[in-house]
């Protein structure tokens, strides 16, 4: 019986030793970092797999450090390598990228990469035969294209992706270790289109609340798909930025947990979920809402690309813009139901959400300070600007209340409230939870999303709930 520590040991990259593959993620992320790549794209592709590999690599590799990997595999090739035994890596990805992951793992002992030809299937399998025999090396992969050096291989270790794959490799001889990963669930798919997020879409309600319409139920219809249409649309856009934001998700201590950035879902398992948000979002839009809505929607949308691509590295440009997203919203709630959105409302909305989007990136920053870093990555902010920030946010929070204030006093209010004078007593609601939530910031112990806080924290339900009171109670 041959004695296997005296064989080398192979594995596969993508999907093997790392969850993803390096070669769609090189490609997000050269989008990423140069968009017009998109154009040039068909052309590569049109050279052959090789060329396009290539030319990937010149504009973009995804940094080893970052990129998740399968633990188990991993525990079982330094097993394997304390008992002697020679490690190789031998995958289809350029070399550049498989000597980088091979640097930083530090358990191979060889590397065979694609330079000249595309080192995959039948071809990897000739050049393993070449280096070490028919039946001299044993094989870890993933993949059908894995089936042909399984075939050529001592014995073969599967990471199990479907039951079928598996039966096929165990028809081509000896059968190790079986892998099996997690896998993706309905759960993951749900966490990645961040329902809580939603929350932000009641927005779309409020117009038909403030003119008093709520007792209309074709309106109220009208409203409910207008929520759904933003929602599911603003969905595919969560999806479309946590792909283009993988690098940085990865390096974010609690981002690097999110579906796409850990591996639990894929790169196209996330272009075609977010293709079917966007698809279901637009549909509902154009047949069951005003034209108006879908126009409102799809600046939303070129706004949010625009944002995802460049606009949130430069700084201010990134909070005004994000203050302007939560205003568009009441916008489109209006055009849904053929509702006029007041100018006071756009004001109190606009520096209201300009507050929040600060919290949210002194809120970054502030993490920053425990981990000694200086500026956020992918953010055009340093820690220097903290007090600043605290500054601003401050500020734009107290003008919201102010423009508020000033709309109990406006000839619309008398127009719309039996009991105006009861709306005095919102200002100072509203000057509490801003004050608090700026305590909290500062304190360290904001959500990354003060939206996502606000969803979870019991005294922001308090004082929402005292505002309807008041609100109901002036209007009766």
């Amino acid at each position: 019986m041959t004695n296997r520590d005296n064989i080398p040991l192979v594995a596969d990259l993508d999907g093997t030793i790392i969850v993803t593959d390096t070669l769609l993620e090189s490609t997000i992320i050269a989008i990423r970092r140069r968009p017009f790549i998109l154009f040039l794209l068909p052309f590569w592709i049109l050279k052959g797999k090789l060329f396009f590999k290539q030319s990937i690599d010149h504009y973009a590799r995804c940094h080893p450090e970052l990129l998740p990997y399968r633990q188990d595999v991993l525990d079982f090739i330094k097993l394997e390598k304390k008992k002697g035994r020679k490690i190789v890596l031998a995958t289809a990805t350029v070399k550049p990228i498989a000597d980088s992951v091979s640097d930083y793992l530090g358990i191979f002992d060889e590397v065979i990469a694609t330079e000249s030809v595309n080192l995959r299937s039948n071809e990897k399998s000739r050049v393993l035969i070449e280096k070490y025999g028919e039946r001299g090396f044993d094989y870890i992969g993933d993949s059908k294209a894995d089936i042909a050096v399984w075939a050529s291989s001592g014995v073969a270790h599967i990471v199990h992706r479907t039951e079928s794959l598996t039966k096929k490799a165990q028809k081509s001889g000896n059968v190790g270790n079986v892998f099996f990963p997690e896998q993706t669930t309905i759960k993951d798919f749900i966490k990645e289109i961040r329902v809580y997020q939603w929350i932000k879409n009641i927005l779309i309600l409020l117009p038909l609340l403030m003119a008093h319409l709520v007792a209309d139920f074709h309106l109220i219809i009208l409203n409910i798909i207008a929520f759904f249409a933003f929602s599911l649309t603003a969905s595919s856009v969560y999806v479309l930025n946590d792909l283009f934001d993988i690098e940085a998700d990865r390096a974010h201590k609690r981002k690097r947990f999110r579906p796409i950035a850990s591996g639990k879902i894929n790169v196209p398992s996330a272009l075609y979920l977010s293709i079917f948000l966007f698809s279901i979002g637009i549909i509902f839009s154009i047949f069951f809402l005003p034209l108006n809505f879908f126009l409102v929607l799809v600046v939303y949308l070129i706004l949010t690309t625009l944002y995802s691509f460049s606009l949130k590295e430069i700084y201010i440009v990134d909070i005004i813009i994000l203050a302007g997203l939560y205003t568009l919203r009441l916008i489109a709630g209006g055009m849904a139901v053929d509702v006029e959105v007041s100018y006071w409302m756009l004001a109190f909305s606009l520096f209201l959400f300009l507050n929040l989007a600060i919290v949210k990136r002194y809120t970054e920053l502030n993490q920053l300070v425990e981990t000694n870093e200086t500026k956020a990555k992918g953010r055009g902010y340093h820690v220097e600007d903290l007090s600043l920030l605290r500054s601003l946010g401050t500020s734009s929070g107290y003008l919201s209340v102010l423009v508020f204030a000033l709309y109990v006093n406006s000839k619309e209010v008398l127009g719309l409230y039996k009991r105006p004078e009861m709306l005095w007593a919102i200002a100072p609601m509203l000057l509490y939870w801003i004050t608090r939530i700026w305590f909290v910031a500062h304190r360290g112990k904001m959500h990354d999303d003060p939206i996502v806080f606000t969803a979870k924290d019991p005294v922001s339900y308090v004082v929402g709930f005292l505002v309807l009171i008041l609100i109901i109670g002036a209007a009766l």
